[in-house]
């Protein structure tokens, strides 16, 4: 009679990598949140402007929102020469404005429109920076008759992609904007310009930790 042999097979003691465990996963960096801080910069200097009148009412937009440090930036008190020589007077001022941009992580930048773009005097402003503004995000607000303003607008995104700005896509604007506000610098209907103005806002939080978070790991160099 035959007997049944019986074969053993040795069991590795190698674990297949389909049964390992995991590798750990390292914990998140932890981001800073901390508010942003956002420099407004109020871009007419015209005699009359009613700018000043939109600049009241969007501060308050911005405080209510709470993510933000806001400081102001008024073209209409900087009065810097054209000619870009760096006089004793233009020096006088810049050592008061360039710091305000420098430290912002984030801008909200309000024009009028004249002639179908923006002032000459935040022209000059923007021109008279260049590091300043990198790699940081810039929401716009704009005021004017029938367009309110958004061919300004349109031009300072322009001008701010080249100096590697980043500019927020929802934006306010005030079409007719003298009848949109009363006597005391209120809206007559504020439902619709308060909430584009916390979306664009919400918006600008955004980029502005993010972009935070992003130089913390690695510098900006384009």
């Amino acid at each position: 009679m035959k007997t049944a042999t019986h074969t053993t097979h040795a069991v590795s003691a190698r674990t297949p990598a389909s049964a390992r465990s995991p590798a750990p996963v390292p914990p998140p960096v932890p981001f800073s949140t901390a508010p942003v801080r956002v420099t407004l910069v109020i871009g007419s200097n015209r005699t009359g402007r009613f700018g000043s009148v939109i600049a009241d009412w969007l501060l308050s937009r911005v405080r209510e929102h709470g993510g933000f440090e806001v400081d102001v930036v008024d073209v209409a008190e900087a009065d810097l020469p054209t000619t870009f020589a760096p006089t004793a007077e233009a020096t006088a001022r810049l050592a008061e404005i360039t710091p305000k941009l420098a430290e912002a992580e984030a801008f909200i930048v309000l024009t009028p429109e004249y002639n179908h773009s923006y002032p000459a005097a935040l022209k000059n402003l923007i021109d008279w920076h260049y590091e300043e503004w990198r790699a940081k995000p810039v929401a716009l607000v704009s005021y004017g008759g029938v367009s309110g303003g958004l061919r300004a607008v349109e031009h300072l995104r322009q001008v701010f992609a080249e100096l590697h700005a980043t500019t927020i896509r929802d934006t306010v604007s005030f079409h007719n904007a003298h009848a949109a506000f009363d006597e005391t610098g209120g809206l007559h209907e504020p439902t619709a310009p308060n909430a584009a103005a916390r979306t664009m806002l919400n918006h600008l939080s955004w980029w502005g930790h993010a972009l935070r978070e992003a130089k913390e790991r690695r510098p900006y160099g384009g």
